[in-house]
């Protein structure tokens, strides 16, 4: 490649067009989806660079057509498929559909993000550079909870694609050393995701008389949701809080919770959904704490918004979460799924000099930012990027 010719770029992503501001208006009625922000906080590093030209692949099951169109320099190509169609193929006509697509738009490099919806496999049979980026980690996940058939599906195709992979990226120390450990093969980066640039420019005034809880994600056992409601149960009559639950879960989810928690805590919580990140950036503002009980996890981009933001974080010492909140700076941590460890990390937190205020150590708060910055994101990529290329044929 010439010195002058920018270097062309596909990602195969199940990337959140639908919380793009400036949808075209064929796309606009899509479903709204996990908004994976870190994917949008790279596109927009990326976007500055002029030696890149980037096209974002993904598929769409609501679609007429094929769509195709062109924002800030990047060209989403958005593919009308059959979700069941693709799993039922293993995502053999993904493949095919997405190896005509590249035959257009010859890329020096293909960005392979995640094996969900089995990106990382179809990387493996395409004839192009390419890096995978683990978003989830189901190899580790299977050993902690019972996966669901769908799931235990995701684990194979994860398992091919990391046996295959040359160059992959993982956020947390933890998930380097565990591929390191299980999957030998492939040159593992550490890239941790970059929460969108919003959280670090809240401006905190939190609440203390009462407390303000946050908790941010899904409503499930995983995500500690029974932990959480339990020990606030446990602490209610000691402590004049309120809850604030985050969540894209459905109301008829949110009410099917409400018999197994007392009345005193379902009078405290407010539950607020599908928000965009500078709504939950501004719901930080007020937050005394977030509460993450979660029993297994990989790098939760709920508490790196908050340490960011400047939020005192109550978590479990699960996966990457030792890596963003560092014990009497920037919040406290208990094992995984353990209640009585977890009741008392809280009240430890509402104990604490700085956390009942709603406070962090300055310098651990500067520290963080430049930590899980969108630049540092964007360069490490890049070198993930050089180092595929690397590569011999």
């Amino acid at each position: 490649m010439a010195a002058n010719t920018p270097l062309t770029i596909a990602w195969i992503s199940d990337f959140p067009i639908e919380w793009l501001s400036d949808l075209p208006a064929q796309l606009q009625k899509l479903e709204r989806r996990n908004p994976a922000t870190w994917q949008m906080v790279l596109l927009a590093e990326l976007e500055k660079n002029p030696a890149l030209r980037c096209h974002v692949i993904l598929f769409r099951g609501q679609l007429a057509a094929d769509f195709s169109f062109r924002r800030q320099g990047v060209t989403f190509h958005v593919l009308k498929a059959s979700p069941k169609l693709r799993v039922a193929s293993c995502f053999w006509l993904d493949t095919l559909r997405i190896r005509r697509l590249c035959a257009q738009i010859q890329p020096d490099l293909v960005h392979a993000w995640g094996s969900e919806k089995g990106a990382g496999l179809i990387a493996s049979r395409l004839a192009y550079p390419y890096v995978m980026t683990i978003q989830g980690l189901f190899a580790w996940l299977k050993q902690h909870v019972k996966l669901s058939p769908y799931v235990r599906f995701i684990e194979g195709v994860e398992r091919i694609s990391l046996q295959r992979a040359r160059v992959v990226t993982a956020e947390s120390h933890f998930a380097v050393q565990f591929l390191g450990n299980h999957f030998p093969r492939p040159k593992v980066f550490q890239v941790e995701h970059a929460p969108h640039p919003v959280f670090g420019r809240v401006c905190r005034r939190p609440s203390s008389q009462p407390f303000e809880f946050v908790s941010i994600g899904s409503l499930t056992r995983l995500k500690g949701t029974d932990l959480l409601f339990a020990a606030l149960d446990r602490l209610a009559s000691e402590l004049d809080f309120k809850l604030k639950i985050i969540t894209d879960a459905s109301r008829q989810l949110i009410e099917s919770l409400r018999p197994t928690v007392s009345e005193r805590t379902w009078r405290r919580t407010e539950f607020k959904q599908h928000l965009l990140p500078h709504e939950v950036a501004a719901e930080l503002e007020t937050a005394t704490l977030l509460l993450m009980p979660t029993r297994a996890d990989n790098s939760p981009n709920a508490v790196k918004e908050a340490v960011v933001a400047g939020v005192p974080v109550v978590a479990a010492t699960v996966g990457g979460i030792p890596d963003y909140v560092i014990p009497g700076k920037n919040g406290v941590l208990a094992p995984a799924g353990d209640l009585e460890e977890f009741g008392r990390a809280l009240r430890a937190a509402c104990a604490h000099p700085l956390f009942r205020q709603g406070q962090v150590a300055p310098e651990t708060l500067a520290q963080m930012r430049a930590y899980l910055a969108p630049e540092l994101m964007a360069q490490k990529f890049l070198a993930a990027y050089a180092a595929a290329r690397a590569l011999p044929r």
